[in-house]
């Protein structure tokens, strides 16, 4: 199945930022973003390249923002749209039939 040319797969990283916006849910913004990611992932991620990634999806309609005021800081807070939700599982899926009849225990030497 080939995708149309605005359906193209997300990237590891935007997958991951969508993936702790839907996580971190009512208080998605930046740098619980990052914290999310960072606790998940066990990697440490500059806080730029989360709003640098978050404005791209963003400008692809993927994710949405708005401005609310959460202990008296105005914060930009994110959410996926209805195309973000399809792109991440049009991403998962890819994923999936690419890992199908994958055996990896022979590359990583176990017994079979």
């Amino acid at each position: 199945m080939k995708l149309a040319r605005d359906e193209v797969p997300l990237g590891t990283f935007e997958e991951q930022v969508m993936l702790a916006v839907l996580r971190t849910a009512s208080d998605a913004y930046g740098m619980t973003v990052r914290r999310e990611i960072e606790d998940v992932t066990g990697r440490e991620i500059a806080v730029g390249a989360v709003y640098a990634t978050l404005d791209r999806l963003e400008a692809k309609e993927l994710v949405a923002s708005k401005r609310s005021t959460i202990d008296g800081v105005s914060r930009r807070l994110f959410s996926i749209t209805a195309a973000g939700g399809r792109a991440l599982a049009e991403t998962r899926s890819m994923r999936e039939r690419l890992w199908q009849g994958i055996d990896l225990r022979r590359l990583l030497g176990a017994a079979g």
